[in-house]
């Protein structure tokens, strides 16, 4: 039964489609993670010149996921994500010449590393308004837990065991052209959406917590600053979700910098290790991160879905404090599995919450400001990762952040009294959210 409930939403055309582009897309990404790495160090680059490659994408990404959600909440997603996918072919194939002619510079991957981030910007709040129009409430989790697990698996396990086997058997410039790939079968799969299951609504007066907020009056017209205004004056007045938000945030200052810039060269100067390696290491975080994606799709929401979320996160950024001082590649791939089977809990839970809670015709905009305020200091932590490096050592870097992060977690659990809210507002089965009309009431 439980099985059952985790694949019901492949009952819908419209998910098929989505799931099965997005799945291919997160590949090549997965694919990218590794391969423009092994560029930057094929190119004569290290730490410095990787973490300005990292930081361009984020600016990218922080820099549009605002207009992002406006755009989500404005325009077709389905032309949304089609203009994406279609960028995102564009800039890889760029790449993957220039680097099969043996001419590319690290300036040409701060760009396309740059479009790539933008992409994200404007595809992530679209597909999170996509599902609550597609799918039944009752189907939001199990669709969250299957996007969970794809995602672990191929962005984070079979993308970066791949790539790294392509650089270590030929070289970079082959790991690129399989990204391209991806993004051209990606880009053909999304034409098949249907236009007008995808059309945006005005506002869903049965949406979860149909808070007005001035909105259904002439949203067609209303502006940018409006929107924008609108968006932060519900996350603010909601304090679940400005907590979560804090949280993420300073979670992102203090891991993303050292996982996604440092972590190769823990692997190679602490293991001795090459890029198949680095790969599998991501690997098996991803797998972490998938099985437990999927084992929380099968279940129905935790009636403390709060705590569980925000309590499992805390303890999952744990084990990154040991990495600095781990000399085996098994001991490092435990710590890798345990951070990614809290990421995949909390992430399947929270992405739920956010369609489930908070009204349909804001939701473009709220999932922008979650990408927004839990990644503004990404840009941050990739820029300060790889100075940061040459005068701290690395072990100190990944100690303070790993536990860093579980304190900052209870702190947001009680600032916020999740334990209270979760309780006055239950999400059992069919149930919508009606105290989030008058948030900050709790």
């Amino acid at each position: 039964m439980a099985a059952l409930r985790a694949l019901r939403p492949f009952a819908h055309r419209e998910f098929r489609v989505l799931i099965s582009a997005l799945s291919i897309s997160i590949f090549g990404s997965g694919m990218w993670a590794v391969a423009m790495v092994y560029e930057v160090i094929h190119l004569g680059g290290g730490p410095l010149e990787l973490s300005l490659v990292a930081t361009a994408a984020s600016i990218g990404l922080v820099g549009f996921v605002l207009a992002g959600g406006i755009a989500a909440d404005r325009l077709p997603q389905r032309l949304l994500i089609i203009a994406v996918e279609g960028a995102n072919l564009a800039v890889i194939a760029s790449v993957t010449a220039l680097a099969m002619f043996n001419v590319l510079e690290l300036w040409h991957l701060a760009i396309g590393a740059f479009v790539l981030g933008v992409g994200q910007a404007f595809f992530f709040p679209a597909y999170s308004a996509i599902l609550p129009r597609i799918l039944p409430a009752d189907d939001l989790l199990a669709a969250n837990g299957l996007e969970g697990t794809v995602r672990p698996v191929l962005q984070q396990a079979a993308g970066p065991a791949l790539a790294g086997i392509l650089v270590a058997a030929l070289s970079p410039a082959y790991a690129v052209a399989g990204v391209a790939v991806c993004h051209l079968l990606a880009f053909g799969i999304v034409n098949f959406l249907s236009r007008q299951t995808l059309a945006p609504d005005s506002v869903d007066s049965d949406s979860a917590g149909s808070d007005s907020v001035g909105s259904d009056a002439e949203p067609a017209t209303s502006s940018l600053f409006k929107d924008l205004r609108e968006g932060f004056s519900y996350t603010i007045r909601t304090p679940w979700l400005l907590w979560t938000l804090i949280w993420a945030c300073l979670s992102v200052l203090f891991l993303i910098g050292p996982i996604e810039v440092l972590l190769p060269f823990v692997v190679q100067d602490q293991l001795g290790g090459d890029s198949r390696m680095f790969g599998f290491l991501l690997a098996i975080m991803g797998v972490g991160s998938a099985i437990a994606a999927l084992a929380t799709a099968s279940f129905r929401l935790p009636r403390r879905y709060l705590t569980v979320m925000v309590v499992t996160w805390g303890l999952g950024s744990l084990p990154v404090a040991a990495i600095g001082f781990m000399d085996s590649f098994w001991m490092l791939g435990v710590a890798m599995l345990i951070f990614g089977v809290t990421e995949g809990v909390g992430t399947v839970i929270w992405g739920t919450l956010l369609q489930r809670r908070v009204p349909r015709h804001l939701l473009g905009r709220i999932s922008s400001l979650d990408f927004f305020v839990s990644l503004a200091l990404m840009p941050v932590s990739m820029a300060l990762a790889g100075p940061l490096a040459e005068v701290v050592p690395i072990w100190l870097i990944f100690f303070i952040g790993g536990l860093a992060c579980p304190i900052m977690a209870f702190v947001a659990l009680f600032a916020a009294r999740m334990m209270t809210d979760e309780i006055q507002n239950p999400l059992s089965s069919g149930a919508t959210e009606s105290a989030d009309a008058e948030p900050g009431t709790v």
